[in-house]
């Protein structure tokens, strides 16, 4: 596709079950888009749902033939989803939203008016996070220090998939073969010159959210931290040899009593204790292994992440051979 054809935003939303978000999430959006006096396409990234989502967003597609639908063959989950829509997309910038009116559509006023300073891409910062846990918070808080510290990149506080970047940035997405698409560890390792616009999270506007609040945010840590740092692997490595000359002095104490001809301690609990210490920590080197070589095994099978059952697009009619839409970009 020519530049000039392109529109000048594609906003991406990842959605599975959200009925009830649908319609309010368009009229805000809608409105944003107006006022910025902007070409664009509105692109729905379903994973297939139980509810009526997928009706709902077909209606308003046959109102404003700037919206999109992309439906998968299955659920792959929202970071799959995403990636589907970033890589698809045909404007000029791209951004990423969600439809739930946690981030509000009227920041990217803002947003889009850095890019103008030079910035491949800008994104929002929470300021606060209403609606949340005091638990969440400060798992995401304590996940964001470690990936941090470990990781070779360094991937920006208080901060989610919501974003805008350029045509460049979702090129060099594009060339990136991986399965796990962790937006902003990968947004990061692209680099360029990069912005941030500070906000207030507000509440779901209706419903609740459709992932774990406790497993989902550390799913997210740990897949981050995976995809983005070894350096747990050296750990590992660094603790084994603590613990062994931690072991080797307990054992020339144990020698030097014996030589001595002091009494052995008595180390019935002892020996449970530190036999089920060390299991419990062989277990957790191993499992992180496991985490490692789950990557590797994923990424060597090569397989896709997504398939697209069908595609209904404002210009055309709904179509299941998604080719058609993809070859227009």
């Amino acid at each position: 596709m020519k530049h000039e054809d392109r529109p000048d935003i594609s906003v991406v939303v990842p959605i599975y079950k959200e009925e009830k978000n649908i319609r309010p999430f368009l009229a805000r959006m809608e409105a944003v888009l107006a006022d910025m006096q902007v070409s664009y396409e509105i692109i729905f990234c379903l994973d297939p749902s139980p509810d009526q989502t997928d009706q709902v967003v077909q209606q308003e597609i046959q109102r404003n033939p700037r919206i999109k639908l992309i439906v998968f063959s299955r659920r792959f989950g929202q970071p799959s989803a995403t990636m589907a829509g970033i890589l698809h997309c045909k404007g000029k910038t791209c951004v990423v939203i969600d439809v739930d009116l946690q981030d509000p559509p009227e920041l990217i006023a803002s947003m889009y008016a850095k890019l103008a300073d030079g910035n491949e891409v800008v994104y929002a910062k929470r300021r606060s996070r209403k609606g949340e846990t005091l638990l969440k918070k400060a798992i995401s808080y304590l996940g964001y220090i470690v990936i941090n510290k470990l990781s070779e990149v360094r991937i920006p506080t208080n901060t989610g998939d919501f974003r805008i970047m350029t045509r460049r940035v979702i090129e060099e997405l594009r060339q990136l073969n991986e399965s796990h698409g962790f937006l902003r560890g990968l947004v990061a390792y692209v680099g360029f010159k990069q912005a941030f616009v500070e906000y207030d999270r507000d509440p779901r506007f209706a419903g609740k959210g459709n992932y774990n609040r406790l497993t989902g945010s550390f799913k997210i840590g740990l897949n981050g931290l995976v995809s983005f740092s070894s350096r747990p692997l050296q750990m590992m490595s660094v603790a084994g040899a603590i613990m062994a000359g931690f072991s080797f002095l307990i054992g020339a104490a144990y020698v030097l009593q014996k030589i001595c001809g002091f009494s052995l301690t008595p180390g019935l609990s002892t020996t449970v204790l530190v036999i089920t210490f060390f299991s419990g920590v062989q277990l957790l080197c191993l499992g992180l292994m496991g985490e490692y070589i789950g990557r590797i095994y994923d990424e060597v099978k090569r397989r896709p992440m997504y398939i697209i059952d069908r595609v209904v697009d404002g210009g055309m009619n709904d179509v299941n051979v998604a080719n058609k839409f993809i070859s227009q970009i």
